[in-house]
């Protein structure tokens, strides 16, 4: 089985064990090496340590009182005793006084190093019967003639040192490796437990359970994940009750043009003219599906958008100032009484022409249908070398209340007014890497749109 398949509790325990052990791997390597270089070095410092007490005490005696002392008659320092410094000297042209055997291969090896030694103390290691020894040879004076005491220690006392103090540390690791294994699994629990509370939670907004919020008493990631998850419940519960009163208005919207034509349908075929004669009934008749018709397209073309968000729009580059004129000259008919002012830069922009054309149709349609007397757009380049495009009619301010969601699908529109016109506008723009954004002046509103050049 693999490990992302386990709970997350026995991972995190899973990770901590592993780490712990790969420590007392490490160690157990790391430790031997570490603690032989350490008391090698100390196994030279007592050597040295015990010549300079000899030479200190027997400074003024000849090397036959100093081959007399206790250090070389005591029976007990033979190379048994592996924690005793032992000594023997070199003397009289390479003779050997010693209290404990040792071979001569190795000690005439010693004559040749003390012979060819160019300072007064100098460290040394060999073999004796495959057991590594450390010696130090110091010359000095006696009588008149060269004196070499040479001082060695066994390498079983280093070995004896390094196991005896290897074993103690392995057992302490051992013992608080073992005891950090418990509480690691309850560490574990309390890492993923909130983590495992959120998983049931976001279960349950799955399920349009909605109505308990999402509290994590805690500051850290796994607070700001929880605080995340509630902006989205409390999301889901503004979505869904918008979707509830979008389609309560579309419905409405849809059923008023049905319900019109099926009843002046209706009062045709028994031979009543509800507006007075055929003609004008029958326009009645086509207005309203054409009312139908748009809500149906625009409903379509939403859902057209919002795929196109997830795939790559086609684009080329176009003369936006022309688009503007051919929509503008298109729609000023239907409102012969408003005053037109147009100020628009010769600018290029790269995108898809048609969507384009429905954004300037349906910021027109939204100026016409509000303004008093005056509409004027503007396209320009903007400080920041940005296209910027403007519309601007004299109208009523819009409501401060509905301003920051004029742009939302699940929202009626300005002034009460249902549509999706403005939705469909945002949505376009965004997928064109821009920004919209509506404000009050201080006499009318404006529609502003920037642009990426």
């Amino acid at each position: 089985m693999k490990m992302k398949n386990l709970p997350l509790s026995i991972q995190i325990w899973l990770v901590f064990a592993a780490i712990t052990l790969f420590i007392s791997i490490l160690l157990s390597i790391i430790l031997p090496l570490t603690l032989r270089n350490f008391f090698t070095k100390e196994i030279y410092a007592n050597i040295e340590s015990a010549q300079d007490f000899i030479f200190n005490r027997f400074n003024s005696q000849s090397f036959r009182d100093f081959s007399q002392s206790e250090f070389f008659k005591d029976p007990k320092q033979t190379m048994e005793n592996i924690r005793t410094v032992n000594h023997f000297l070199i003397y009289n042209e390479n003779q050997i006084f010693l209290s404990s055997p040792l071979p001569m291969d190795f000690l005439n090896e010693v004559k040749e190093e003390a012979s060819i030694q160019n300072t007064i103390s100098k460290q040394y290691s060999g073999q004796v019967n495959d057991e590594k020894i450390f010696y130090v040879i110091t010359k000095g004076k006696s009588l008149n003639q060269d004196v070499f005491l040479v001082s060695y220690l066994w390498n079983s006392y280093r070995e004896d040192l390094v196991q005896t103090l290897f074993k103690k540390l392995i057992l302490i690791m051992a013992i608080v490796f073992l005891l950090s294994w418990i509480p690691a699994i309850g560490l574990s629990k309390y890492l993923s437990s909130p983590l495992v509370n959120l998983e049931e939670r976001v279960g349950k907004l799955a399920n349009h359970e909605w109505e308990e919020p999402i509290e994590l008493d805690r500051k850290d990631e796994i607070g700001r994940l929880g605080q995340s998850i509630e902006q989205l419940r409390n999301q889901l519960i503004f979505q869904d009750e918008m979707q509830q009163s979008f389609l309560q208005d579309i419905s409405h919207e849809l059923k008023t043009p049905v319900m019109v034509i099926r009843s002046y349908s209706q009062a045709i075929r028994d031979g009543i003219y509800p507006k007075g004669d055929l003609n004008n009934s029958v326009q009645i008749i086509d207005e309203e599906a054409e009312r139908l018709e748009k809500r149906i397209k625009n409903l379509l073309y939403l859902t057209k958008l919002d795929y196109l968000s997830n795939h790559e729009i086609s684009k080329e580059i176009f003369s936006l100032d022309k688009l503007i004129n051919d929509v503008v000259n298109r729609l000023a008919w239907t409102r012969t009484d408003l005053d037109w002012h147009l100020n628009l830069w010769p600018i290029n922009i790269s995108g898809d022409v048609e969507q384009w054309r429905i954004v300037i149709e349906n910021l027109l349609d939204n100026q016409i249908r509000y303004a008093k007397n005056k509409i004027s757009i503007a396209l320009k380049l903007n400080d920041n070398k940005k296209v910027l495009l403007k519309f601007w009619n004299d109208g009523p301010n819009i409501e401060p209340n509905i301003m920051d969601s004029l742009f939302n699908k699940f929202n009626k529109g300005y002034k009460g007014e249902f549509g999706l016109g403005l939705v469909i506008v945002y949505k376009i723009v965004n997928l064109h890497g821009g920004k919209v954004w509506v404000q009050n002046e201080e006499k009318g509103v404006s529609f502003q749109i920037e642009i990426p050049n």
